[in-house]
């Protein structure tokens, strides 16, 4: 009688198949959401550097926004310049301030949007810079020479800015395509990042004299 007790306690503290089962499942669950919540702040972490990143390069435009339309109050002083010119620059760079993007929806289209609006602002600006030399009473103002000495380095910072944001949005754009972490990035909705594609004469500033 005292075997047979014996060996049903010894059967009660012997784990059966499945509490083996559910022990390796809990396991594997706990796993699971410990590596979902790494992939998940990790991912969150990149997306904040990209929005800071992006709030860089929306700062380097603007600031050559603010400083055009300074430019464009010189030029409108000048009686005699070339109209068409001077509102193409106009136009341009409404457009290019009015296109506006989330931080939390920077997709390549957006992006696009974004770099091609500033683009054609870039090639009026250009234009109006290089008709500007056939004023020298306009090249000879103060206000004009301020502009001229920030020229290049507002376009040098927007550069710089510009991949820096590819930098930051090709490392976040690589963890949620790179498996495992692309089964789990729709579910946390996290979205591929737009990038800015290069130009033509994009690593250096506009190469336009004032001399």
């Amino acid at each position: 009688m005292e075997e047979a007790g014996g060996w049903a306690i010894f059967v009660l503290q012997r784990p059966t198949e499945m509490k083996r089962s559910t022990i390796i499942l809990i396991a594997a669950v706990a796993l699971l959401a410990l590596w979902s919540m790494n992939f998940y702040n990790g991912t969150i972490g990149l997306d904040e550097d990209v929005k800071k990143q992006w709030s860089n390069v929306e700062n380097a435009y603007q600031l050559r926004a603010d400083k055009t339309k300074n430019l464009v109050e010189i030029v409108k002083g000048a009686a005699d310049f070339e109209r068409e010119t001077l509102t193409q620059v106009v136009e341009a760079r409404s457009k290019a301030t009015s296109v506006n993007i989330d931080a939390n929806d920077l997709s390549p289209e957006k992006i696009q949007a974004f770099q091609e609006a500033q683009s054609q602002f870039s090639g009026a600006l250009s234009r109006l810079l290089v008709t500007i030399e056939r004023y020298p009473e306009l090249k000879a103002t103060d206000a004009f020479r301020d502009f001229q000495a920030q020229y290049e380095g507002m376009e040098n910072r927007i550069g710089v800015e510009r991949r820096k944001y590819n930098d930051v949005a090709r490392n976040f754009n690589t963890r949620i395509k790179r498996f495992p972490g692309n089964l789990m990035a729709g579910m946390f909705g996290f979205e591929e990042k737009g990038y800015f594609e290069a130009e033509e004469g994009t690593d250096k500033a506009p190469d336009i004299s004032f001399e």
